[in-house]
C-alpha cells in the first residue's frame, strides 16, 4: 500500500498530462513555440539596451570566423572577412565623396548577386538606411520609387544600366548622384563606383560614424504595391530588422546550416534570409534568378540544407521532369509562404523527408505567423499565448462595398470558427505599424479604428483568413486593389495607369483572375476604348512592354463599351473576376498577350485550353 501512496502523486501527473495531451494535442508545440519566441524576445531586448545593430553583429561574427564562406554565388565564394572588406571599401567611396552624412538614405538597384550584400552592409556602416529598388521596376515606377526614399544617390548594379539610363535626365534634373558598379559607364554622367572601390582602403569603418543610429533609426526600406497606386517605401527599423531576422532561428537553424536563397534581396524574405544567415553565422548560397532546373543541381553544388521558398517556387520544382536522383540532395527544410496544400503534398512525396515551416506576414505588418505543427494547408495557428502578446482576429469582411461590416454600435463583428474573415492586428506598443515613407495618407489606409472597442487601432492586412475548429489558420484569398501574380505584388492601380496611357484606351479597370494549375492571379484589364478608335493589338502590347515588368502585365484584355462604377467611381469588379476570360460566357471581344507573336491576338476557345492545359505557359 506505501508503494501505492509512493507512486500515486506521478500516476495523477501522468494521468493530467495524459488528459491534457488529448484534450489538448498540440499543447506541447503551442508551449514549445512560445518559450522559443521569448527566448527571442528576450535576446532582441538585449540588443536593444546595448543598441546592437545587425551591422554590428556582421563586424563581430567577420572578425570571429574570417574565413567562413558567406556567399557562394555561382563559381565564386566570398568569405565572411571578404565580404566585410569590401563593404569597407564600398563605404569608404561613399563617405570620401562627401554626398552622404550619416542618417542619409543611400538607394540600391541590383538583382541577387555579392555585390548587393557589401553595398547594403556599407550603407549601413556609414550610419545610413539604403531603399532597396526592385530591380524589374522601370520608367515612371522607378522614378517614383526613388523619390520615396528621400535619397540623392542611387547606386546601380551593371546589368541594370540601361534602366537607369532611360530616367537620366530626369535624375540630373534632381541633382541625383547615380554610381555604376562597373569599371567603365557609357555615359559620363554615371560614376563608375568599381573602379572607385579600388583606389581606397578595406580598413574598418569607424564605429563612430554609427554613434546616433538606436533601434528605432531606419535600416531599409522595401517596396510593397500595398493596396492602392504605386509602390511605397515600408520603413523597417533596426530593432523590426532584428524580429524578422530571428525568424531563421526561431526556425531551427544552426551555424552548420547551407541556405539557398533565390528570393529577391530587394524583397523582404530574402533580404531577411541573408540577414538571419549572419546573425547565426551560416554560409549562404545566392541565385541570381530562380530556376526549377538547376535548382536541385545547385542543392547539391553547394550542400544546401535550407532552402527559402514562395508557393510559385515549389509548384514549378514539381512540375519539372522526374529524375532518378530526385531524392539526393541533403535539404532538410524549406522555409516560406503561399505554397498550396496538393504542392505541400506532391513535394513532400516526391523529394523525400523535407520538413515545410510555412509562414505568413508582410513587410509592413506589426505580427506574423508560423505553421510549427506542420499542418498540411495551414499558416499558422491561433495560439492563445501568442494571440495575448499580439492581439489579432478575423471579422467580418463586405466584398463587394470593400470594407469591414460592424455592429449597430460601429464596431466591427468578429467571425466564428469555421468561417473566412478580414484578418487584423492590434496596433500597440509592443507590436508597432511604422507605415510607409512620405506617405501618410497610404499609412492611414492600412488603419482600421473602433475595432473591438472605441478607439482602438489594427492594421489591416487585406487577406480573407479561417480558423478552423482546431485552430488552424488558413489563407483564403486577397481582397482590395493587389493580386499576386510569379512571387510579386501587383497594384491594379498601377497597371490601369499605365494602360489608359496607351492612344487607344479611355478607361480601364484591372484585376486578377486564376488560371488552374498557377498560384496567385493572372493579370486581365477590361477597358473601354476612345471616341472613333479600335483597340491596336501591337501600339498597346508595345506600351505595355515598355512601362510594366512581365509579371504585371495583363495577359488578358476584354474590351467594353463601358465599365461599371460605384456611386464613389470605384470600378465594380467582382462580376468582372467571376467571369474571368471565358469566351463562351463573355459577348465581348476578348484579347490574350502572345509572347511570340509580340502583340495582344483575338482569344480563342483554342488558346483558353491551351492556357488551361498548361501548353500556353503564362
Amino acid at each position: 500500500m506505501q508503494v501505492i501512496a509512493n507512486m500515486l502523486p506521478w500516476l495523477l501527473l501522468a494521468g493530467f498530462t495524459l488528459f491534457l495531451l488529448f484534450r489538448f494535442p498540440y499543447l506541447y508545440q503551442d508551449v514549445k513555440f512560445m518559450v522559443t519566441h521569448l527566448r527571442i524576445r528576450r535576446k532582441i531586448f538585449q540588443h536593444t539596451q546595448n543598441n546592437y545593430t545587425i551591422v554590428e553583429h556582421f563586424v563581430e561574427t567577420a572578425k570571429r570566423q574570417p574565413h567562413k564562406p558567406l556567399l557562394l554565388f555561382e563559381d565564386e565564394t566570398f568569405t565572411y572577412q571578404e565580404v566585410d572588406r569590401l563593404s569597407n571599401r564600398a563605404a569608404r567611396v561613399l563617405l570620401e565623396s562627401g554626398l552622404v552624412k550619416q542618417g542619409d538614405t543611400v538607394t540600391l538597384f541590383a538583382a541577387n548577386e555579392p555585390v548587393f550584400a557589401w553595398l547594403w552592409l556599407a550603407v549601413l556602416k556609414l550610419g545610413c538606411s539604403a531603399a532597396l529598388l526592385n530591380s524589374n521596376i522601370r520608367s515612371k515606377s522607378l522614378l517614383h520609387c526613388f523619390r520615396c526614399s528621400g535619397a540623392q544617390v542611387l547606386l546601380v548594379a551593371r546589368d541594370l544600366q540601361g534602366a537607369v539610363e532611360e530616367v537620366l535626365p530626369e535624375l540630373l534634373e534632381q541633382q541625383v548622384t547615380v554610381f555604376f558598379m562597373g569599371s567603365t559607364p557609357a555615359t559620363s554622367a554615371m560614376q563608375s563606383f568599381t573602379e572607385k572601390m579600388s583606389h581606397v582602403s578595406s580598413e574598418p569603418i569607424g564605429q563612430d560614424l554609427r554613434s546616433h543610429v538606436n533601434m528605432q533609426s531606419p535600416a531599409v526600406y522595401v517596396y510593397t504595391s500595398g493596396t492602392t497606386g504605386l509602390p511605397k517605401a515600408a520603413l523597417l527599423t533596426h530593432i523590426k530588422l532584428w524580429r524578422l531576422t530571428m525568424v531563421l532561428r526561431a526556425s531551427g537553424l544552426t551555424s552548420d546550416d547551407v541556405l539557398y536563397i533565390s528570393l529577391p534581396l530587394y524583397h523582404t524574405s530574402g533580404l531577411v534570409g541573408f540577414t538571419g544567415g549572419i546573425e547565426l553565422g551560416l554560409t549562404v548560397a545566392l541565385k541570381k534568378k530562380f530556376s526549377s532546373s538547376q535548382f536541385w543541381d545547385d542543392c547539391r553544388k553547394y550542400n544546401v540544407t535550407v532552402i527559402q521558398y514562395i508557393g510559385e517556387i515549389m509548384r514549378f520544382i514539381c512540375n519539372t521532369p522526374k529524375k532518378p536522383n530526385d531524392r539526393s540532395h541533403k535539404v532538410r527544410l524549406a522555409i516560406g509562404n503561399g505554397i498550396r496544400a496538393n504542392v505541400w503534398r506532391d513535394f513532400v512525396s516526391r523529394f523525400g523527408n523535407v520538413r515545410i515551416l510555412e509562414l505568413y506576414g508582410a513587410t509592413e505588418a506589426n505580427f506574423f505567423f508560423m505553421n510549427y505543427c506542420n499542418k498540411i494547408g495551414a499558416v499558422g495557428r491561433d495560439n492563445f499565448l501568442y494571440r495575448w502578446r499580439y492581439p489579432f482576429t478575423l471579422i467580418k469582411y463586405d466584398v463587394d462595398q470593400g470594407e469591414p461590416l460592424r455592429d449597430s454600435s460601429g464596431l466591427c463583428i468578429p467571425v466564428p470558427k469555421g468561417e473566412p474573415g478580414l484578418l487584423v492586428s492590434e496596433i500597440t506598443a509592443r507590436a508597432p505599424f511604422l507605415g510607409y515613407a512620405r506617405d501618410l495618407q497610404q499609412t492611414e489606409k492600412k488603419k482600421l479604428h473602433d475595432v473591438s472597442k472605441k478607439g482602438d487601432v489594427y492594421f489591416n492586412t487585406g487577406d480573407l483568413m479561417l480558423i478552423d475548429k482546431d485552430g488552424f489558420i488558413y489563407f483564403q484569398d486577397r481582397v482590395g486593389d493587389t493580386f499576386r501574380w510569379k512571387g510579386e505584388n501587383v497594384s491594379t492601380n498601377e497597371v490601369a495607369d499605365v494602360i489608359t496611357q496607351a492612344d487607344c484606351i479611355s478607361e480601364a479597370a484591372v484585376y486578377g483572375v486564376e488560371v488552374p494549375g498557377n498560384e496567385g492571379r493572372v493579370g486581365m484589364a477590361a477597358v473601354a476604348l476612345k471616341d472613333g478608335h479600335a483597340f491596336d493589338c501591337l501600339g498597346v502590347f508595345k506600351h505595355i512592354e515598355s512601362f510594366l515588368p512581365t509579371y504585371a502585365r495583363p495577359r488578358f484584355i476584354r474590351i467594353q463599351s463601358s465599365l461599371d462604377v460605384t456611386g464613389t467611381f470605384k470600378h465594380v469588379k467582382a462580376k468582372l473576376v467571376k467571369e474571368a476570360f471565358n469566351p463562351s460566357a463573355i459577348k465581348e471581344p476578348l484579347y490574350f498577350l502572345d509572347d511570340k507573336e509580340k502583340r495582344y491576338v483575338p482569344l480563342t476557345t483554342d488558346i483558353v485550353h491551351a492556357v488551361i492545359s498548361g501548353s500556353i505557359k503564362i
